[in-house]
Order: structure tokens, then C-alpha cells, then sequence
């Protein structure tokens, strides 16, 4: 994708619109997470979770990293895109929360 295309911030920005989505980069923004606590903290299904990322990841906005048979989501800091990503998370709510809860539940890294 070319840099600062209007068709490249438009497709970023479409994602980012979707509310689960941007929840998402806004955890993954501070902490990796696994599918399986945005399954917990979404209660969504795991597909339907991996589909979210998939798009993420397609976009490049995201990467995965494997540690065994888990795969751990985090920002692809090297993405064209990550300043305006940074920008757009300042303007929703810390999502920091739904970690905290995840982890008094005992379910922080339940795929260990």
C-alpha cells in the first residue's frame, strides 16, 4: 500500500471503525494478547475473533508471534499506518479494564 494513499487511509480508517476492532488495538496497543482472551473478554467465538484479526493482520496493522501451539497478537509498530493508529486510540477509552478483569478471573493467559 502506498503511503498516505487516500485508498490505504480509507481501508485503515474502515477497520478501525469497526467498535471490536478498535478495542482490540487499543489492548494491543500496551500488552500481546492471545485469541483466547479476546474470546473471554469479548465473548465472542474464537472465530469470529480471528476473523477480526485476520483483517488486522492482513491490513498489517497487527503481527503474531507463536509460543507453542498459541499465537500472541501485537502492533506491527513498522506499519506505515501505526502513527494514525497511535492517534485514533488517544480518542477512545483506556481499554486497560477489560485486562484487569480478565486476570481477577484467572483467564489472562488461559492458552499456557
Amino acid at each position: 500500500m502506498e503511503k498516505n494513499s487516500l485508498e490505504g487511509t480509507a481501508n485503515i480508517l474502515k477497520l478501525m471503525g469497526d467498535k471490536t476492532r478498535l478495542s482490540m488495538l487499543g489492548l494491543l496497543i500496551k500488552h500481546d494478547c492471545c485469541v483466547c482472551e479476546f474470546v473471554e473478554m469479548f465473548k465472542m467465538s474464537q472465530p469470529a475473533i480471528s476473523q477480526h484479526l485476520r483483517k488486522l493482520k492482513d491490513a498489517g496493522l497487527v503481527k503474531e508471534t507463536r509460543k507453542g501451539q498459541w499465537i500472541f497478537y501485537s502492533l506491527n509498530k513498522d506499519n506505515q499506518y501505526y502513527p494514525l493508529v497511535q492517534d485514533v486510540i488517544k480518542y477512545i477509552p483506556d481499554q486497560e479494564q477489560k485486562l484487569i478483569l480478565l486476570q481477577q478471573q484467572g483467564l489472562r493467559i488461559s492458552c499456557d
